[in-house]
């Protein structure tokens, strides 16, 4: 018989703060709460509590300042999502790049949340969808992009795969450029936002009867209508320019 080894406290505590900012229940930038609190939250001394900020510190993820508290490192994923937002804004269409990559991980995300979603995940994700169909009234889509971002990410905590929920929060600022280009190009074309708002419907729907293989087919349909009108879009635009063009040579 082998001896079970007892864990250490701290070790535990390291655990679960490090899981907290892997599901982004503290945010980069974030100031922990003071130790006492801390302590008395997760019934722990506070010298094991201090030992464990102490490990999270040496491993890059927490940042101590003198007399100012514990914040959760501002550049944890900056290395992830700069690069890329700077291609993004250079090289235009690279937006169908990430289009594409969203059908792998929102496909996944919706597959995911319909197989392991709990009632109180599909209640925050109704009631994202209902206020993104209140913001859709809007002309500016700032914000009707970010609330599409946090749908998207609702339907990521659903998935209950902290992989998957730490990519989607690693490109949450990238996502919501490209939903906010892809909206402004969109509304250069008329009956697309209704047909948009009821295919995400489509998507919670079986996400909510607990139908994986629908809710990815719902999600990757939604996307593909998306590709294709920006496409088509493109196309008219090319051959309005050229005909424009035309016209300048003829006068």
């Amino acid at each position: 018989m082998q001896r079970i080894q007892s864990r250490k406290l701290s070790d535990v505590i390291t655990e679960q703060l490090e899981s907290m900012i892997i599901e982004g229940r503290l945010l980069a930038g974030q100031k922990l709460p003071p130790e006492r609190e801390l302590a008395e939250k997760f019934a722990v001394s506070r010298p094991s509590l201090r030992e464990a900020i102490q490990n999270l510190e040496a491993r890059g993820l927490l940042l101590r300042k003198q007399g100012g508290g514990t914040f959760v490192k501002r550049n944890l994923t900056a290395s992830v999502t700069d690069p890329l937002l700077d291609l993004i804004a250079k090289r235009p269409e690279t937006q169908f790049d990430l289009l594409e990559f969203r059908h792998a991980l929102e496909g996944m995300a919706a597959y995911y949340a319909a197989l392991r979603g709990q009632p109180e995940d599909y209640l925050i994700l109704k009631q994202a969808l209902s206020s993104i169909s209140e913001l859709s009234k809007h002309e500016d889509k700032t914000d009707l992009s970010k609330a599409l971002v946090e749908f998207y990410l609702a339907m990521a905590m659903a998935s209950h795969n902290l992989v998957l929920v730490h990519v989607m929060r690693s490109l949450k600022s990238m996502l919501q450029e490209n939903i906010k280009a892809n909206f402004e190009m969109l509304a250069m074309s008329d009956d697309v936002t209704e047909t948009i708002h009821l295919q995400r419907e489509k998507i919670l729907a079986a996400i909510v009867s607990r139908d994986p293989e629908a809710a990815r087919q719902a999600s990757n349909e939604h996307l593909a209508f998306i590709e294709d009108t920006l496409l088509e879009i493109n196309r008219k635009d090319t051959r309005i320019q050229r005909a424009l063009r035309r016209i300048e040579i003829q006068k």
